[in-house]
């Protein structure tokens, strides 16, 4: 059965690859795995038929011969158990790959997504500037602890892996701050996750679209 995922059917990223379901697209790409989009709508993500894919009314879902799954990092997963390229044979540096997927999702993404709700949601509150070096401040915290483990490596355990997979696209989502290219060994891991063809084909892939969408900015 062809493996079907959800998108924005217009994303407020404009076509930038920082919507979830990118996570997705580069991990099928990543393993040659063929696989199919439909597109939702902000209203119809709030629908049942959404919500018993998605019970958060988000992107992106994941379905595959009966199995429906939500959660960009528990789709990765999945893709990577079922589809060789993304997780190691070895059982200790598959098990090390995971816990950096972990890691990406619940220690540096989470003041990235509290910057952009300072940014985008609550801009034009009197605290906002007060906020911002606080947020900013906290993430610099992360990247910095892992830039530190990082250090000359090409990537965080040996070879590429779901766990780089999923921690370049939470580094990309900091493009526009300029704060990741404060540290140069950052940079260049995220620049090389962004080289690869499969990320490549990915983006254009999310890209697509956006541009072919009706009523653009």
């Amino acid at each position: 059965m062809t493996i079907t995922i959800t998108a924005f059917e217009r994303s407020p990223d404009k076509g930038q690859g920082l919507a979830r379901d990118m996570r997705v697209r580069w991990a099928l790409e990543e393993v040659g795995a063929p696989y199919t989009t439909r597109l939702v709508s902000f209203a119809a993500m709030k629908e049942p038929a959404h919500l018993a894919l998605q019970p958060f009314g988000q992107i992106p879902t994941f379905e595959e011969d009966g199995l429906a799954l939500f959660e960009s990092g528990a789709i990765v997963l999945h893709i990577a158990g079922r589809h060789p390229g993304l997780l190691p044979d070895d059982g200790n540096a598959r098990a090390r790959a995971i816990a950096w997927m972990f890691a990406a999702v619940a220690t540096v993404e989470p003041p990235i997504l509290e910057r952009q709700v300072a940014l985008f949601a609550e801009g034009d509150r009197n605290w906002r500037a007060e906020r911002m070096p606080l947020v900013d401040g906290r993430i610099r915290d992360r990247l910095g602890e892992l830039s530190a483990r990082l250090g000359e490596g090409e990537w965080l355990d040996g070879a590429f892996s779901a766990g780089d997979l999923m921690m370049v696209h939470v580094l990309i989502r900091l493009r526009a701050s300029g704060i990741v290219a404060q540290y140069p060994n950052l940079a260049a891991y995220v620049a090389r996750g962004e080289a690869r063809p499969a990320y490549q084909r990915a983006f254009a892939a999310q890209l697509a679209v956006f541009t072919a969408a009706p009523d653009r900015d």
